[in-house]
């Protein structure tokens, strides 16, 4: 079992035995031999299903990925399928024009933004030459951010059949709700009087929202109604095996490390889910820079900026971010961190994630927590390997290239609690 889901395996029955009693018997005139009956066997215990938050991490993501048959059979115009894919670019970090109502907004912008993980599967359409479907599988740090995301998506869809983009603009949808609270929502957008058309939907449950997308030309052919059917009821399959998979196998929270020697060499200091060496995620910043005493402090260049703490040798530093608007430490980071002033520090001498340093190849960090996804955020020309907890804290390993590429290297490490970001609000 991988990093990703830590269970505990336990025996759910046990086997009680009868004794076999022996009566000796006289020498002359033996007895028969009385034997007990076995008792029958203690029937096994029925757990308690799994009630807690229906979170999704790594190869889980896989469950709600649709096959090439199916695709071929729910969107209109495919044409080849892919194999699903691990690795996923973002083209940007936001921002953009905004259409009236600006809810709209939620239809025009990358559905990505903000997510900790990602399966997608692609394929060709006969609409565009260089344009791909895709459906993408997009894990968060919790089930308020998807829910968050997916209520402006109902309410874009009841808002924005006709929308002002521009020019006069359309979307032509269908949304479902079922009982298990899965939602979901398909339709055709049309952008500025038909300069830009494409099929697109979500689908919501726990901490993941599902995206399609596909362009079109001319009338639309999609049968909205069918396609979030199907979208709705992969994603209540995926939830029915994860509660079962949680009822067998019930996950145990990640060990929070005891306390750490502010005081030894900071290369001996451990990088986790509960922060970096005695620096803790989650607490104010003056409590993370007091559980380093001796380290040199390098104050924020800006209101809510970064802050570097320094080692007593010079030979190491630790950035603590904050989320924005809050004060309590949301990230630490080792080496590169794509911050002002950044050091090119030796990774011998920085902390380490279970043995993965600063200097070595990505191929390290896959190998030590595995079922990541690797992303390339074009905007800002950064390439990650990330890997994620159910409880929304996931590992930036950041690189030198493209993390599909031979010869990545390591050049920063982040540990990052995702529930303390600000999520997208589009209207």
């Amino acid at each position: 079992m991988s990093k990703s889901m830590p269970f505990v395996r336990g025996l759910l029955g046990a086997l009680t035995v009868g004794a076999l009693a022996v009566v000796a018997g006289c020498a002359t005139t033996p007895e028969p031999q009385a034997t007990s009956t076995p008792s029958a066997s203690a029937a096994p215990e029925t757990p308690e299903p799994y009630a807690g938050p229906i979170a999704f991490v790594g190869d889980e993501l896989e469950w709600f990925l649709f096959s090439a048959d199916e695709i071929t059979a729910i969107f209109p115009n495919v044409g080849n399928v892919n194999a699903p894919d691990a690795a996923f670019e973002q083209i940007s970090d936001g921002g953009g024009p905004n259409p009236d109502p600006e809810i709209c907004s939620a239809l025009i912008a990358e559905p990505s933004l903000g997510s900790i993980g990602t399966r997608s599967v692609s394929w060709t359409s006969s609409a565009s030459d260089d344009q791909d479907g895709r459906l993408e599988v997009l894990q968060f740090a919790d089930e308020e951010a998807v829910q968050s995301r997916m209520d402006q998506y109902v309410k874009a869809a009841s808002q924005c059949g006709e929308f002002r983009f521009n020019n006069a603009s359309t979307f032509d949808s269908t949304v479902l709700d079922s009982e298990d609270g899965v939602q979901a929502i398909a339709g055709s957008l049309v952008i500025d009087s038909g300069s830009y058309q494409s099929y697109q939907g979500y689908a919501a449950v726990g901490n993941v929202l599902v995206s399609f997308w596909q362009p079109f030309t001319g009338d639309s052919a999609l049968d909205s109604d069918a396609v979030a059917a199907s979208l709705m009821e992969r994603a209540s399959e995926a939830k029915t095996k994860l509660i079962d998979e949680l009822t067998a196998n019930p996950p145990v929270p990640a060990e929070v490390p005891s306390e750490v020697d502010a005081s030894a060499p900071w290369s001996e200091w451990q990088i986790t889910a509960a922060g970096v060496g005695p620096i803790r995620l989650g607490v104010e910043l003056d409590e993370a820079i007091a559980s380093v005493p001796d380290a040199r402090v390098e104050e924020p260049e800006w209101e809510g900026g970064p802050t570097r703490l320094v080692s007593p040798d010079g030979n190491a530093s630790v950035v603590l971010q904050r989320a924005e608007g809050q004060s309590a430490v949301s990230a630490i980071a080792v080496g590169f961190a794509n911050v002002a002033g950044d050091r090119n520090h030796d990774g011998a001498a920085l902390p380490s994630a279970d043995g993965v340093r600063v200097g070595d190849p990505v191929a390290a960090a896959v190998e030590a927590f595995p079922e990541g996804t690797m992303l390339r955020v074009v905007s800002s020309a950064e390439d990650f390997y990330v890997w994620s907890t159910r409880e929304g804290v996931l590992l930036r390993f950041r690189a030198d290239r493209d993390v599909t590429e031979e010869g990545a290297v390591i050049t920063g490490i982040q540990v990052e609690d995702a529930t303390l970001q600000k999520a997208p609000v589009f209207g």
